[in-house]
């Protein structure tokens, strides 16, 4: 599998490190905070992951504060090293390249906000705020709660890639998607990531 992490937006793509899923706006709760790419990609966390199938696998994701509850599908890595595109706007996707969520390391979930002229599943990711909770379902029925650390736009030319998808000490989160919508150009140009650690597993 190619690990490489593509830069910029795609039309019709999710790119690793920049993704095509854009949304416009922002709250009090972002943090603008261009970085500086680097050449490292997601090797550490996934050679971390355990298998991601089986009972452990998500299959729900529910955002209590933005009113987000969808079914998660598989996103793996195509031929060019971008990321697999959920295929409907309504609807998130996991990677399955970094690790499981509840394992060590960082989980993702990508998701668009507009697709198609369609509002997407993370058209309210920017209203999340420190402490809000991010419910994730497993196959096995045990429901895993995240809590929001950190809320955070990124220049997508000068994505973090190292802090987003590098190693962690812990059981983490980072629901991805696009923002900084420029109209005379028709593309976003920033990244909005929100990291999440695991607070502890629960069966509501």
């Amino acid at each position: 599998m190619s690990t490489r992490i593509a830069s910029g937006c795609v039309a019709g793509a999710l790119a690793l490190a920049a993704l095509s899923v854009g949304v416009a706006g922002s709250t009090s709760a972002v943090t603008t905070a261009p970085a500086a790419a680097t050449t490292n990609p997601v090797e550490a966390a996934a050679a971390r992951a355990m298998p991601s199938a089986g009972r452990g696998a998500p299959v729900r994701l529910r955002i209590p504060a933005i009113g987000v509850t969808s079914s998660l599908i598989r996103l793996g890595l195509q031929r060019d090293g971008s990321l697999q595109v959920p295929s409907t706007a309504g609807q998130a996707g996991w990677f399955t390249g970094a690790p499981t969520p509840g394992r060590l390391g960082p989980a993702i979930i990508a998701g668009h906000v507009h697709w198609n002229s369609q509002p997407g599943v993370f058209e309210d990711l920017a209203r999340l705020d420190f402490g809000d909770r991010i419910l994730v379902t497993r196959a096995d029925g045990t429901i895993l709660a995240f809590r929001v650390t950190r809320v955070s736009r990124f220049a997508k030319a000068r994505f973090p890639t190292d802090l987003v998808y590098g190693n962690i000490d812990h059981a983490g989160l980072r629901l991805i998607t696009c923002d900084g919508y420029d109209a005379a150009g028709k593309a976003y140009l920033d990244n909005l990531v929100v990291f999440a650690m695991l607070d502890s597993p629960t069966t509501r």
